[in-house]
């Protein structure tokens, strides 16, 4: 009985660690490119800051970046 219940939860573990290692199309990695996914954080915290400032100055562009309109409801 022990020795099932240690092969079941070895088959699990392993099964579990197979499941992570698998091949994106790439189609697919473009969604897995998004700022959010960025370990540092800091790409997603630059474009907060970049939302709030145009906002806050009712306006877009200067910074090199493509214009858009004030309110910040397209961003």
């Amino acid at each position: 009985m022990r020795r099932n219940a240690f092969a079941a939860a070895l088959f699990l573990l392993i099964s579990a660690s197979a499941a992570g290692c698998v091949i994106v199309p790439r189609y697919q990695r473009e969604w897995l490119a998004d700022p959010a996914m960025d370990s540092s954080g800091d790409q997603l915290a630059q474009r907060s800051l970049r939302k709030m400032h145009g906002a806050r100055e009712g306006a877009a562009g200067g910074d090199g970046l493509a214009a858009g309109g004030g309110c910040a409801c397209g961003q």
